[in-house]
This record gives structure tokens, C-alpha cells and sequence, in this order.
């Protein structure tokens, strides 16, 4: 194993062990009875918790991976080089000079996301006494951006560049201690990787920008862990830091940056910056379900986990510490992000699970005109549903170990909210426009399709299903999937259009009979653009029937001002038919702007 993938190794199963508990489980006997006791030290003192009876077998599982970890990650760094003499006084890992060289160039041709810039004018603009925050989801290119800002910064700025690298042993002690000594001789770059890995971060997170920015350091902290950092904003770092997230990557940096061209393609993978090149579906973060399941556990369940464990704000998330502690945390995410009408509500968490996908392609497929099937009405739904809900690791009520309740459900909203994988859109009727619902879009379009690929697994399974030609299965499946991206389009394209739209509001506007797929309305001039969003690459004259209908527009127009535009948004070429304009919904999304400011 290489050097770069014997770190990259190392930094995993680090981040693995900081999810985990410390310590050992112990018994004690009183009255014949036994206890057990969760014990561990810190601080160099000893603390001990009691654990119901219910919970000790997972906690000894978690035990024992961790000890199974720490063996590993001993052995791998047995085979790390020796750090030269003249770092010897470090207490962390700190890569300068030719170190530093060898870890930035490898990506000096990697073409940028667009929140680089933001990084630049840190570095280089006339911000002072403030730390940058890059925080964002794993392989959302956070790591990337800062090796790339090194490896373009000249010989001068260069030789003032330090790289730490934080596990889960360090302590504020030392990076204070490291700190110290870089300031000493000379260094103003600072980049500190995974920093809140650090138990101790929240709680003295102000000497990054009390003592050394102050001193005219520029520090960039980065990390996966949103809850931790945005704790530390409102705390420690409140007026003295400045937040970029990385999370949300719209389709056109997945193109720009990926080389990856179209709405399907983005549908499939988007969300993450793995890979590029044609064969980057073959190690896509969102390649095959098992993939998306490591990404949803490691990436989103552990991060909350992580934070639970070493953040205990003011009581915040504590239902979620008890989710994760069941393994039901990623069981509840799991739902959200497979509930097709994306309803997040208690009702979605613990009704009797059933597909929506399947039933919104049950009936399109009976209704096709050019060759209409019922084979979905046909198959073994329970036994499609079963399968689906084990492909999904979905927990049927009366298999929960813990009764949901409205506290869990906010507490999950919030935090998916906080780690920019939610947003909500609003969904406004006409005439009563006081009836107002809203759809939860899911910001990682490639852990939603993986969720249908795995819908797609059970039908193959079913019995009925199976009888069919080759050339049956192949159509039916080709249009339950197509039907998937088209609700997936959807809501990119409302999710993009409103966040690259901060002064508008965006919402769908519904009527008694139809709807508007997305209104833009600008309350500033006092008018509105309509839309319809279709995944088809044909214009056909239907689509626009409710964008010509004259009842629809006047009560639009009533309530939202002039329609300056009318818009079908589609896979085709763009152009023109009566008002009516044609847009190619890749040239829309890419036509967007970055609207996204540090915070």
C-alpha cells in the first residue's frame, strides 16, 4: 500500500474509533444480581455509567470493534515513514516543506469547485482576527481544496505552510503547543484537517481565533462534523469565524468539475465528488446499494453518533443518541430518503412501510398508451415489500426497540437540515392559499436512485415478474426507473432554482385540478415565471396544457403579479413555441448562479 493510501487508511479507521466507546464493560455482583457498568477514563479519572440489560450485547460489540480497530491501526502505522528528526517536538502530525509538497501536487490539475474562490480571498484577503470553517459530508471535497490552494500558492507563501493532520488523540494541548512553535518560526498558512476529532474542540476552540489568527495566522479548519462546528460558531468561534460549507453540490460543478454530462447521470451519482473520468461509476460513492448503506452509516449515522458523543450541548439530539444506540438511526434516515412524496412526518417513520415508488409505477404503467401492463397488480406485493424493506434495512413498527415519537422525528429533520442534506420547498394552493404543505427534497440525488436500483432488485425476485420475455422485464423496469428520475428532476430543479434564488420565493402552486410543477415569484418587481418540469426529451404540446390554461393564469397572476415567462423544462433542445419556451433543463441548471456566501 502506498504512502497517500496508507494515510488515507489510517485517517478512516481514526474517524472509525472517535465514533466508538472508550473504555471496557465490567460486572458487579449485589445480591446474587448482576450489574454491568460502562468504565473509562478521563482526564485521569474514572467514570462509570450504567448500562440496562437490554443494551449491554451492543455495547460489548462496539467494544470489542473498537479493540479490533485500535489492532489495526497499529499495524498500518508500522508502516508509516519515520517523521524526520526536525518534527520530533511536534505532538501532532504536521506536514511542511517537501512533505507538504508531495501531499498537495497530486491534485494541482483537479479542476475546482466553486466554493474555492471563497477559500482564496480568505487566505489572501484582508480578513483578519477570524478562522475559516470548510466543513461538509465525506468526499464532498473539502481535503481537495485545501491541497489544491497549496498547490498553487508561490515558493514564498509555500515555505509559511503547515498541514496538521488531527486524530483522535490529540488534545487542544497540543495543537496549542504546535501552534506555538510554527508561529515561532515564521508560518501564517495553517490548515488543521478533522479538528473536531478533538474531544476537547468545542469547549477551547476560541484559541484558534483568540490567540493565533489574532496574531495574524490565517487558520482553515476542516472536518466532517457540521453539529460540532456549528456548536463551536454559536460558542467559542461566535463572530470570530467564517462558515463554507461543502456539502451541496449542484449539477452544474457535478459536470463542470466531474466531466459528467446529464440529468440521468447526476440522478444516479450526484452529490458526492468521488471520481471522474469514464469509469467513475464503477467506484461512485452511490455505485450499487451497499455502497450508498456505507455512505448513509459512516457519513451521516456515525457523524451524528460522533457529535452526540462529544458535544452534549444543552440536550441537544439526545432522542437521536438513543436511535443510534438501538441501530435504528440509519433504519429512520433510510425511510426519509425513500418516501417517494417525501412526507417527513412522524406517520412516515412508523406507518406500515410500502413503497410509493412502486405504487406511483403500478398505475403509470396501466395507463401507458403504447403498451399499458398491469404485471405490477399481479406481482406478490408482500413479498416484493419484504424484500425491500430487508434490501433497505427498514424496521417494521412492532420490530422497533424504540417507540418514535414526535422528538425523534424533529430532531432528525434538524439534523439532516444542519448537515444540507434536506431543504423543504413549499407547496401553496389556489384558491386557498392559508393551505400550505411543503416537500422535503433529498440534496444527494445518488442515495435516493440507489434506494430505487434496490427496488428494482425485489421486483426481479417476484415469481410472476420473472415469466415475463426478457423484453417485458426490460420495459417495465426501464419505466419504473425512468419515473423515478423524472420525480428525482423535480426536485433538483427546485431545490437548485431556490437556493441559487435567495430573494425569490420558490414553491409548486397547486389547484383544484393540476398544478404548476415550480413558481418563481419575485416579490421585488411583483411578477412571476411558471413552470413545467418533465423528464421526457420530446416537446409534445400536452405538456404545457396547464401553462396555457386561462383560469390557472389569472388566479395566478392575481395573487403573484404578471407572468414574465412560461417555461417547459425538458431533456430536449431548447426553443421556442408560442409563449411557450422550451429550456433544456441541463442548459437551465446550468444557466443558475452560485448564490452560496460565507456565513
Amino acid at each position: 500500500m502506498d504512502q497517500e493510501k496508507l494515510l488515507t487508511r489510517v485517517r478512516e479507521i481514526e474517524r472509525q474509533i472517535a465514533a466508538l466507546p472508550r473504555g471496557s464493560l465490567t460486572v458487579k455482583k449485589v445480591n446474587g444480581r448482576e450489574y454491568h457498568y460502562h468504565r473509562w477514563t478521563e482526564n485521569k479519572k474514572r467514570h462509570e455509567k450504567y448500562l440496562p440489560f437490554e443494551e449491554v450485547e451492543g455495547f460489548r460489540q462496539q467494544i470489542a470493534h473498537r479493540k479490533d480497530l485500535e489492532s489495526q491501526l497499529k499495524k498500518l502505522r508500522r508502516g508509516m515513514p519515520h517523521i524526520p528528526a526536525a518534527a520530533d517536538s511536534f505532538h501532532t502530525n504536521i506536514r511542511t516543506g517537501p512533505s507538504l509538497r508531495r501531499f498537495s501536487e497530486p491534485v494541482r490539475g483537479y479542476e475546482k469547485r466553486e466554493c474555492y474562490q471563497a477559500l482564496h480571498s480568505f487566505l489572501y484577503g484582508e480578513i483578519q482576527d477570524k478562522v475559516l470553517i470548510l466543513y461538509g459530508l465525506r468526499r464532498t471535497g473539502k481535503t481537495t481544496m485545501i491541497r489544491q490552494i497549496l498547490a498553487e500558492m508561490s515558493d514564498a507563501d509555500f515555505a509559511k505552510a503547515a498541514f496538521i493532520q488531527i486524530t483522535a488523540k490529540n488534545t487542544l494541548a497540543d495543537v496549542n503547543q504546535d501552534l506555538k512553535c510554527l508561529e515561532r518560526q515564521g508560518y501564517r498558512y495553517i490548515f488543521v484537517d478533522e479538528v473536531t476529532l478533538m474531544e476537547d474542540f468545542v469547549e477551547g476552540a476560541a484559541l484558534f481565533s483568540d490567540v493565533f489568527a489574532a496574531c495574524g495566522m490565517k487558520i482553515v479548519l476542516s472536518g466532517t462534523d457540521s453539529l460540532g462546528f456549528l456548536f463551536t460558531e454559536d460558542e467559542q468561534l461566535y463572530d470570530r469565524c467564517i462558515l463554507l460549507h461543502t456539502t451541496f453540490i449542484p449539477y452544474r460543478e457535478f459536470e463542470t468539475v466531474l466531466h459528467v454530462r446529464g440529468i440521468d447521470e447526476y440522478c444516479r451519482y450526484g452529490g458526492t465528488m468521488s471520481l471522474g473520468g469514464m469509469r467513475y461509476n464503477e467506484t461512485s460513492t452511490f455505485a450499487n446499494k451497499e455502497r450508498a448503506d456505507e455512505y448513509v452509516d459512516t457519513a451521516i449515522a456515525k457523524n451524528i453518533q460522533h457529535s452526540l458523543r462529544c458535544y452534549q450541548y444543552e440536550g441537544h439530539f439526545r432522542h437521536l443518541q438513543e436511535l443510534y444506540e438501538k441501530n435504528e438511526l440509519t433504519s429512520a434516515i433510510n425511510r426519509v430518503v425513500e418516501d417517494i412524496n417525501h412526507r417527513f412526518a412522524l406517520e412516515v417513520l412508523t406507518r406500515k412501510f410500502y413503497s410509493n415508488d412502486l405504487a406511483v409505477s403500478a398505475g403509470n404503467l396501466r395507463r401507458d398508451r403504447a403498451n399499458p401492463t398491469d404485471i405490477l397488480d399481479r406481482i406478490d406485493l408482500q413479498a416484493v415489500t419484504k424484500r425491500l424493506c430487508e434490501l433497505l434495512e427498514i424496521r417494521e413498527k412492532s420490530e422497533q426497540a424504540v417507540a418514535l415519537c414526535e422528538a425523534h422525528v424533529r430532531e432528525i429533520r434538524e439534523y439532516l437540515r444542519l448537515l444540507d442534506l434536506i431543504q423543504e420547498i413549499e407547496v401553496v394552493s389556489l384558491p386557498d392559499v392559508n393551505r400550505k404543505a411543503a416537500r422535503t427534497v433529498i440534496s444527494q440525488p445518488g442515495l435516493r436512485y440507489a434506494q430505487a436500483e434496490a427496488l428494482v432488485s425485489s421486483l426481479l425476485l417476484d415469481r410472476v415478474f420473472s415469466n415475463l420475455s426478457l423484453t417485458e422485464r426490460s420495459a417495465v423496469l426501464a419505466r419504473i426507473l425512468n419515473e423515478i428520475k423524472g420525480r428525482m428532476e423535480e426536485d433538483i430543479v427546485l431545490l437548485e432554482t431556490k437556493l441559487a434564488n435567495p430573494g425569490k420565493q420558490v414553491f409548486t402552486l397547486q389547484f383544484p385540478v393540476g398544478e404548476f410543477d415550480m413558481v418563481v415569484f419575485d416579490p421585488g418587481a411583483g411578477s412571476c415565471s411558471i413552470f413545467e418540469i418533465k423528464h421526457s426529451t420530446e416537446a409534445v404540446p400536452g405538456q404545457a396544457r396547464h401553462l396555457t390554461d386561462a383560469g390557472k393564469c389569472s388566479d395566478t397572476e392575481h395573487r403573484y403579479g404578471p407572468i414574465t415567462g412560461k417555461y417547459v423544462l425538458y431533456r430536449g433542445e431548447s426553443h421556442a413555441a408560442g409563449d411557450i419556451q422550451y429550456w433544456n433543463v441541463e442548459e437551465y441548471l446550468k444557466s443558475l448562479k452560485d448564490c452560496r456566501k460565507m456565513g
